[in-house]
C-alpha cells in the first residue's frame, strides 16, 4: 500500500474502459453514494429506536416526541433517494424494540447530544464522498437539521435538568410561532 487515497472516479473510468460497458462508470461511481445513504438510514433508524425507547419509558416528553418524528422523516428522505437510485435497504427499522432508555430524561438528553454530535461527524465524513448532487443535497439538509435543530433541543433539555420545557417549542412544529406577515 502506498498511502494514496482511493479514487472512485478513477476506478469508474478504468472499469468503463476495461469492460466497454458505459454503465460501469456510473455503477462504480454510485457505490460511495449507496454506502453513504445506507449509513445515513442506519443512523436515522437507530435514533428513532432510541427516542422511541425514551418515550416508552418516560412518556411523551420533549424534545423526544418532536425529534422522533423528524428522524422518521429523515429516514423517509434517505429511502426516497435510495429508491431513486435503485439501492436496496431494510424497509423496516430493526432497532425498534431492541434498545433501552437511559435511567432518566436528563441522561437521555445527554445521550441525545452525543448522538447528534456523532451524526454531524458522520455527515462530515460521508458528504465529501458523494457524487450525486441530489444525494448530497438531501444529506446536507439532514446534517443541517441535526446541527441546527436537534442538537440545540437536546442541549436545552440538559440546561433544564431534563425537565420538560413550557409551550410548544419553536413554533409548535406547525408555524404557530411565526408572525403573521400579511
Amino acid at each position: 500500500m502506498t498511502g494514496r487515497k482511493f479514487n472512485p472516479s478513477l476506478l469508474a473510468g478504468v472499469l468503463a474502459l476495461a469492460t466497454g460497458y458505459p454503465g460501469a462508470a456510473a455503477s462504480a461511481q454510485s457505490f460511495g453514494d449507496s454506502e453513504a445513504l445506507r449509513a445515513a438510514l442506519d443512523d436515522e433508524y437507530r435514533a428513532e429506536a432510541t427516542y422511541a425507547a425514551v418515550i416508552a419509558a418516560f412518556g411523551e416528553v420533549r424534545p423526544f416526541i418532536n425529534i422522533i418524528e423528524a428522524e422518521r422523516r429523515h429516514a423517509a428522505q434517505a429511502k426516497a433517494e435510495m429508491d431513486r437510485l435503485g439501492i436496496s435497504y431494510a424497509a423496516t427499522n430493526s432497532y425498534l424494540g431492541t434498545l433501552t432508555a437511559p435511567a432518566s430524561v436528563l441522561a437521555a438528553c445527554e445521550q441525545g447530544v452525543a448522538a447528534e454530535i456523532e451524526n454531524i461527524a458522520l455527515y462530515d465524513r460521508i458528504l465529501p464522498t458523494i457524487q450525486d448532487p441530489q444525494v448530497r443535497d438531501t444529506l446536507t439538509r439532514l446534517q443541517w437539521a441535526s446541527r441546527e435543530r436537534h442538537l440545540p433541543a437536546f442541549k436545552r433539555c440538559i440546561d433544564r435538568g431534563g425537565e420538560m420545557g413550557r409551550g410548544q417549542g419553536r413554533g409548535g412544529g406547525r408555524g404557530a410561532g411565526r408572525k403573521n406577515l400579511n
